[in-house]
């Protein structure tokens, strides 16, 4: 039987599917390192970079931990050992991104793929506005995010095992940047040919939080 809280799903659905996931993620395209390598090229090297929804130590986190300081937070905790075992230069964080306390105003940039779509609609706004409480003046997010307005469900087998899904639309989602008071700097829709899904597309956003004055 299924649980019907959201978090408890998500996080027992990383665990149970961890190694089924990073094989099925490495098995097709996607422009993640592209849009890293843009982020990366912004910021001062050393930087402190957040990553919610980090995984299991993937190319990207390892592409930012090669030049900044990653602090990586997941729900799973089958993920955070991956991401520890994986990259011992980073530092990891088993919690809820919509509840775990961090420094307000430590860190230059923080990145969050593929992790929003697993956050109930009525969460979203409130995680979008606490992002930006932990950017420096100036930090940039990249985040990606659905485009269809999806209510809260869960897909009973997504992988071997039950996943949440929720997402606001692309016009909601940039009310929802632009009341937490970020710029827009690239936004852009892609699709993604996923196998088992088929082609599944993704709101891609590089934006910034303004400077003070």
């Amino acid at each position: 039987m299924t649980s019907d809280d959201p978090k408890r799903i998500v996080a027992s659905g990383y665990d149970r599917i961890a190694d089924r996931y990073a094989d099925w993620a490495a098995s097709f395209e996607t422009p993640v390192l592209r849009w890293v390598e843009d982020l990366v090229g912004r910021l001062t090297s050393g930087a402190d970079v957040l990553e919610l929804g980090c995984g299991g130590g993937s190319p990207a986190t390892r592409a930012l931990a090669q030049r900044h300081r990653v602090t990586g937070v997941d729900i799973s905790r089958v993920q955070v050992e991956r991401a520890r075992s994986t990259i011992p230069g980073a530092a990891f964080i088993h919690a809820d991104a919509t509840a775990v306390e961090l420094g307000r105003e430590s860190f230059d940039a923080v990145v969050s793929l593929f992790m929003l779509g697993h956050v109930p609609r009525a969460e979203q706004r409130a995680l979008v506005e606490r992002i930006a409480g932990w950017l420096r003046p100036g930090g940039l997010l990249l985040a990606t995010t659905g485009v269809g307005s999806s209510e809260d469900a869960v897909e009973e087998d997504w992988l071997g095992a039950p996943m949440f899904f929720a997402s606001f639309d692309r016009g909601q989602n940039r009310v929802l940047l632009a009341e937490a008071g970020f710029d827009l700097l690239r936004e852009r829709v892609i699709p993604i040919d996923e196998p088992g899904h088929g082609p599944v597309s993704f709101m891609w956003v590089l934006a910034r939080k303004p400077l003070r004055g």
